[in-house]
């Protein structure tokens, strides 16, 4: 069940994308009908048109639909508000920085050294 579903949306989804390239192989097919019988530059056989501008339409006709279908469902999607507004304000107060009394640390770092009999190699068996 779950892989019919799964199989029907890919489907759905790529549809639209191959509806072109049927425009184009059903061209390919009929090319000599298009440009016999519904070819624009059929009287003009100097511009080797062969349809191309019949195919070009159709494709631009394609595509036109295809931005109107996909406008109309951004515009039918609800708008979500994805922030919150603040509910309370915050300030911070600027407080006098100490002043330090010019004293030395209890502590040198300089002089500081780690205390090696932690570090105890482990037995020999």
């Amino acid at each position: 069940m779950r892989t019919t579903i799964i199989y029907i949306w890919l489907i759905t989804t790529i549809l639209p994308t191959f509806s072109q390239w049927g425009t184009i192989a059903y061209y390919q097919v009929n090319k000599a009908y298009i440009t016999r019988v519904l070819c624009e530059n059929r009287d003009k056989p100097q511009l080797h048109c062969d349809g191309k501008c019949y195919l070009a339409k159709k494709l631009k006709e394609q595509e036109e639909k295809q931005d109107q279908r996909t406008s109309e469902r951004i515009q039918g999607i609800p708008v979500l508000q994805l922030f919150a507004s603040p509910l309370a304000t915050f300030e911070f107060l600027s407080r006098p920085l100490l002043q330090s009394s010019g004293g030395s640390f209890p502590y040198h770092l300089a002089t500081y050294q780690a205390p090696f009999s932690i570090l105890v190699p482990p037995p020999c068996l």
